[in-house]
């Protein structure tokens, strides 16, 4: 029913559009409460670097959508004096002002709306709570850079300001625009359905170009800040200058197609509105661009100007979010027979009489050129045109104002109420319009989502095809899309390959998209698809090269099945025989005047410690802990102390009979028989003493060292304190170096047991070890720091065996006749003689 009808007055207008109508005069009306309207009916306006005076702006051209966008607010607010439960018996009226896009436009009926009711003045007010402005609310204006201009005006006044259009992010401040609202979706959304968009496609080498306005601008800077962070590089970014009349400005145009050229890129994103959109399309066209994937937005994509662009085809694929908006049932009709009754003059009659009583005289600002359209000039935008947006902003203010009044289904109280009491209501409470429930979020907008949308041609007529959506996330038909390319497949866009996995960007240059893939280092993995850089292991994992995860490191020391660990083993069970072996020849021999001139029973003493201080080697064998690395020592310090006692006791009695023979018959008992032992117990405890020193200054600590070793964690013994180490084995230091000093100047004749000999290559060896154990001691990080103490060990008993015990046994086994008291007696009596000749 409705499309004959439509057309019918289709025909009806087209005999009728001579003669002009009374439309101009529908953008007004009186009521109870007055609701204001800013749309742009008009565009391309005069060069306003030219003006001199503060005169009214003149729009040189009408812009139907703006025209329709303003029927539909009448439509809705027609609807709600009609209706019997939304503000019941309550009369809306509106007052609807031309922006022609311009702020310097958009702020002259801004300020009318800002006057007191009834008068022409704004009144300079201390508080402003019960100032009456001239409208309730307002609704508009559309772009984002006139909100950001009206929006200060209205906050300041608490006022209600609903858009249909400003997307800008920077309206979602409401520290800065409080009464500012809007019934479309922010720029941030629009910027992350782009960006998915691109990552499906993997397209990641783009242009994108905007309008040189607030939402051109806006968008491009969310745009180029969500990019970077999903692996799309930018090519060329541009602006399009938004004063086209301006003699450099095509120059600007030529440069971005040339930059375009340039850079080779097969996406083009474009954030513009209709105006500079159509120049930079028309340049494209013109010069010759290659076929490209043009993404814009309903900004541009809806409008009929960039589809009716002389072969616009010849652009390439065009693809593009439009805000999802629903239908408004009986809008069509409406404006159809609108359009009939302003030809008709008892009609138009009424409409200006009713404009007398707003008095009309003081401003005029509304669409001039509205009387000289017809239905047949809007017919071709009725289908398509965003009016959804405005008629759900003028039922958000409807169900605020309702709230407000108090009003029941029946009636609504005849009361004065002050547009700042409407925020409340609408800030916190859902509102239904045609079933559909919306509600303004936090930062006082509505996001429905958008529709992807394809230009389908088909010859020469154009379909806006929808082949996906996006709320959350993105949905694409790909199927439904058929691209510019030969055998319309998607095309390529890429600067760079994707580096594979375990391996990072490494920026060449100054261009971000310019890099090599890289295999990640050793310790490090690669975490994030196509990271610049790699994350490093924790510290208690490692990982190869190029790898794409850590794993846990081993632990290493010196375990007990490891052929190293067998071998020296093996050479300490070797070692202990020796001493065993020898115990049991010394202990066999125990009364024969060699053992008794080595020392007696201090042999077996020392023997006993000599073992022990062998078998504290398997506390270097296994996982240490930090009583087995404090054990370590105290046993080493020990052991070697009761074989150096014996020697130490041995080398006093040398010197009392070598060097001081007449007070050898005085104190020789003190260095032999039990008093021996009595000296022997004190050395010992004075070991004992140094030990609890090096507990209480600082024990050696359990370390695990994850920089030694690549894939494993060590775990060595730690030096604490380096001077409770020299005091523990300092000690023994001393006594050997008493015992050297002792000994080392005795001589014999030829031919002459010298047992000072036997003890002094003991001591030289075992001061050569320990030179050479201390360095690598202090600089080895690895097991073999463990093998090193073990080492030191068995070369230090095997070096005290070798010098003092072995050639004892020697004489004892091979050369009993040598192990005689005469042979002895006469030893000791010739060295006197000898030495004092």
């Amino acid at each position: 029913m409705v499309v004959p009808a439509l057309l019918l007055c289709l025909s009806f207008g087209y005999t009728a559009a001579l003669k002009p109508t009374c439309l101009s005069a529908q953008l007004r009306r009186p009521g109870d409460y007055i609701i204001g309207g800013l749309f742009p009916f008009g565009t391309d306006t005069v060069n306003l670097t030219a003006r001199s005076e503060p005169t009214v702006v003149v729009c040189e051209r009408l812009f139907v959508d703006g025209l329709l966008w303003a029927l539909g607010m009448r439509f809705a607010i027609d609807q709600i004096n009609n209706s019997t439960w939304l503000l019941p018996g309550v009369k809306l009226g509106y007052d609807m002002h031309d922006t022609c896009f311009e702020p310097v436009v958009a702020l002259q009926p801004s300020l009318l709306f800002l006057t007191q009711n009834g008068t022409r003045g704004i009144g300079v007010l201390c508080n402003y709570t019960d100032y009456q402005p001239r409208v309730t609310a307002v609704i508009g204006p559309h772009k984002s850079d006139l909100c950001l201009v009206t929006a200060k005006l209205f906050s300041f006044f608490l006022i209600p300001q609903v858009s249909y259009g400003a997307s800008s992010e920077k309206l979602s401040n409401t520290e800065l625009y409080p009464s500012f609202y809007r019934t479309v979706p922010s720029d941030k959304n629009l910027v992350e359905a782009v960006v998915l968009l691109l990552n499906k496609f993997g397209w990641n080498w783009i242009a994108t170009i905007g309008s040189d306005d607030e939402y051109g601008k806006g968008a491009m800077g969310l745009f180029l800040s969500l990019a970077g962070n999903h692996s799309i590089c930018i090519a060329f970014e541009g602006l399009i200058p938004t004063d086209l009349t301006d003699p450099t400005a095509k120059n600007q145009l030529e440069d971005i197609i040339n930059l375009i050229n340039k850079t080779k890129v097969n996406i083009i994103v474009l954030f513009a509105f209709i105006q500079p959109a159509q120049a930079l399309l028309e340049h494209s066209i013109r010069m010759g661009l290659s076929k490209k994937v043009w993404i814009g937005t309903e900004a541009w994509m809806l409008s009929d100007i960039a589809a009716s662009i002389p072969n616009i085809q010849s652009i390439g694929t065009v693809l593009g979010f439009v805000m999802k908006a629903g239908t408004v049932p009986g809008f069509q009709q409406y404006v159809a027979d609108l359009f009939t009754s302003v030809q008709q003059e008892e009609f138009c009659q009424e409409s200006r009489e009713l404009n007398h009583l707003m008095n009309s005289d003081m401003l005029d600002t509304h669409c001039k050129q509205c009387d000289e359209i017809s239905l047949q000039d809007v017919s071709s935008l009725l289908s398509r045109s965003q009016t959804h947006p405005v008629y759900v902003a003028v039922y958000s203010v409807a169900h605020a104002l309702h709230r407000a009044l108090g009003c029941t289904h029946r009636a609504c109280p005849k009361a004065p109420v002050r547009s700042w009491q409407l925020l409340r209501f609408m800030d916190t409470l859902p509102f239904t319009v045609n079933g559909q429930s919306f509600r303004f979020d936090e930062s006082h907008g509505t996001n429905t989502g958008y529709n992807l949308i394809f230009w389908s041609w088909k010859n020469t007529t154009l379909t806006y095809l929808p082949v996906g959506d996006y709320e959350e996330t993105l949905y694409i038909n790909k199927s439904k899309i058929r691209f510019h390319t030969a055998d319309q497949k998607e095309p390529t866009s890429e600067c760079f390959r994707h580096c594979k996995p375990g391996q990072f960007r490494q920026i060449k240059g100054f261009h971000l998209c310019c890099y090599d893939c890289t295999d990640c280092p050793e310790n490090t993995f690669w975490s994030t698809k196509d990271s610049s850089t790699c994350t490093a292991c924790p510290e208690h994992q490692w990982s190869p090269a190029r790898s794409t995860q850590c794993h846990d490191r081993s632990e290493r020391y010196l375990f007990w099945k490891e052929p190293l660990t067998i071998a020296l083993l093996m050479l300490m069970s070797i070692t202990i025989s020796l001493i065993c072996l020898t115990a049991a020849l010394f202990l066999k021999n125990l009364e024969t005047p060699l053992v008794q001139a080595a020392g007696g029973k201090l042999n077996l003493l020392a023997l006993f410690s000599l073992t022990l201080l062998c078998l504290s080697c398997c506390l270097y064998i296994g996982k240490p802990s930090d009583n087995l690395c404090m054990t370590q020592q105290i046993a080493y310090a020990l052991c070697l102390n009761g074989c150096f006692s014996t020697f130490f006791i041995k080398s006093l009695e040398i010197t009392l009979v070598t060097e001081f023979p007449r007070c050898a018959p005085t104190f020789l008992h003190w260095v032999t028989q039990r008093r021996a032992w009595l000296l022997l117990t004190l050395c010992l405890l004075t070991q004992c003493l140094f030990c609890f020193c090096y507990l209480h200054l600082g024990p050696d600590y359990l370390v695990a060292d994850y920089k030694s070793l690549q894939t494993e964690v060590l775990l060595v013994c730690n030096t604490a304190s380096w001077f409770a180490f020299a005091l523990l084995h300092g000690y023994n230091g001393c006594l050997a170096s008493a015992c050297f000093l002792c000994t080392f100047m005795v001589q014999t004749a030829g031919k002459k047991y010298n047992t000072a000999r036997g003890i002094t290559f003991a001591i030289l060896i075992y001061f050569i070890i320990w030179i050479f154990f201390i360095a690598i001691f202090a600089t080895l990080k690895t097991v073999l720091k463990s093998v090193t103490q073990i080492g030191t060990i068995l070369a230090t008993t095997l070096g005290i065996l070798g010098t003092y015990y072995i050639p004892k046994c020697y004489i004892i086994l091979f050369k009993p006749h040598l192990n005689t008291v005469d042979y002895f007696q006469h030893s000791i009596k010739e060295e006197p003689e000898e030495d004092s000749q």
